[in-house]
């Protein structure tokens, strides 16, 4: 099977609050949109976003309801601390600092209009890990 493109799909409030904070911040591009939906392309992040307004009819009647809750949207950047020095100097809420990991993963998160958390990683080498740890 070959998979030509990737999207993830997230049921939001404000359509028009998401798609703004997508694209004045991270870069994101409106490919399509409608009433109640929004598809958000990136020219290097090979994925969709996709907003929909919660209680379309076009959702299962299970879905309609549902919010993004739960869901951390973690993109992999060059350097993480620039990325975070970035969002600050626009006035975006960090809502979790950048912290370093045992393991080698640097990151850290910021939540849209909507509440949808999007974190931001950048993976040092191990040695890179002991050294900032």
């Amino acid at each position: 099977m070959k998979i030509n493109r990737s999207a993830v799909s997230l049921n939001v409030e404000d359509v028009a609050a998401s798609a703004a904070f997508f694209t004045a911040h991270l870069g994101f591009r409106e490919e399509m949109s409608a009433d109640g939906f929004a598809s958000l392309g990136h020219p290097t992040a090979g994925l969709n976003v996709v907003l929909l307004r919660r209680g379309l009819e076009v959702l299962p009647e299970g879905f309609r309801d549902q919010h993004a809750a739960g869901l951390i949207l973690a993109f992999t950047v060059d350097d993480a601390a620039a990325t975070e020095a970035r969002f600050k100097e626009a006035g975006v809420e960090i809502t979790m600092p950048l912290l370093d990991e045992p393991w080698g993963e640097r990151l850290f998160q910021v939540t849209d209009p909507n509440g949808v958390v999007v974190q931001f990683v950048q993976w040092l080498t191990p040695e890179g890990a002991a050294a900032q740890a």
